[in-house]
């Protein structure tokens, strides 16, 4: 896919400090026209903020922000181009789906009635229920018909999953790529289920410790780390003065990933030493990065795999 030169969200030394905590540092980042982006971090990184930020609910303490390469601070060209999908969002006390989509359809230009009918028949959302009575998942396909229906250029989910069932989740992904598919534009999904969106991505951004420490491709990222499986003193034979993400051993055999790709002279090798290879899942290899480059065990704060 070809993107513009110009990106659509860019970050240049962003910082915000609240009181004598930094929550961002310098960051720089770009996210290409027509791309789906990837926000990881553990809670409390700064992936909200970012968000907040780059939409105008929230301001930078220096560094700049830009949207088209525009700043959107009180910028209403750019912020009808935009939409920000987050669970805190708040409604009138007597607010109903219907009036909520009725808002939005006067806000968003591209904002697509058959697109939003379409999904409130999937998530069987209640339409004449006021919104403070629905349920978590439902409150949360409010947010997700609202961000897909809007068409909006660039769109930010901020864990736009959360009160969704695992048969919601697939519905809210399968719309998503076969909406983008006819209608490209900017996505940003920020989650914890990293493998599960992993094939919607085409690029990862993971904030840790004030810092932005990936910015990739996904396919860039992936090709960045193996596994080597067998004999222990084989593996570690051949993983010898190469960089270790992660070891386990089970008896006499070890798991251990590393850094690099394998060559054919590596293949042959393996092979030789009857030692196997496995790929590395996105969220395995997000996590194991995110702990290499902070040099700390981050297992605590892991929920079923997830980076938290």
């Amino acid at each position: 896919m070809s993107h513009p030169t110009a990106p659509a969200v860019s970050a240049r030394g962003l910082t915000k400090i609240y009181g004598d905590t930094t929550v961002l540092d310098h960051i720089d980042f770009d996210i290409p026209s027509d791309t789906i982006c990837g926000l990881f971090g553990r809670n409390g990184a700064g992936k909200t903020t970012i968000m907040s930020i780059l939409t105008a609910q929230n301001f930078a303490t220096s560094g700049e922000a830009r949207i088209f390469g525009e700043d959107p601070y009180e910028n209403a060209g750019i912020l009808s181009r935009m939409c920000f999908v987050r669970e805190s969002q708040k409604y009138p006390d007597d607010a109903k789906p219907k009036h909520a989509f009725a808002i939005a359809k006067l806000f968003y230009p591209n904002w697509d009635d058959a697109l939003a009918q379409q999904l409130i028949d999937d998530f069987r959302l209640p339409m004449t229920t006021r919104i403070k009575k629905l349920s978590r998942g439902q409150l949360s396909a409010v947010g997700v018909i609202i961000g897909l229906a809007s068409r909006a250029e660039v769109t930010f989910f901020d864990e736009p999953y959360l009160g969704l069932d695992a048969v919601a989740r697939q519905i809210f992904y399968d719309r998503l790529l076969a909406d983008y598919a006819e209608h490209p534009r900017t996505v940003v999904i920020s989650s914890h289920l990293i493998d599960e969106i992993a094939d919607l991505i085409e690029q990862v951004l993971v904030v840790d410790d004030t810092h932005i420490i990936i910015d990739e491709s996904v396919d860039d990222l992936r090709g960045r780390a193996f596994t080597v499986v067998g004999p222990a003193a084989a593996v570690d034979e051949f993983t010898a003065g190469r960089e270790e993400l992660h070891r386990e051993t089970l008896g006499p055999v070890a798991s251990v990933t590393v850094l690099g790709t394998l060559t054919d002279d590596d293949r042959k090798a393996l092979s030789a030493a009857g030692l196997t290879t496995d790929s590395v899942s996105l969220q395995e290899l997000i996590v194991r990065l995110t702990q290499h480059a902070g040099g700390r065990d981050l297992s605590d704060s892991l929920t079923k795999g997830a980076l938290r």
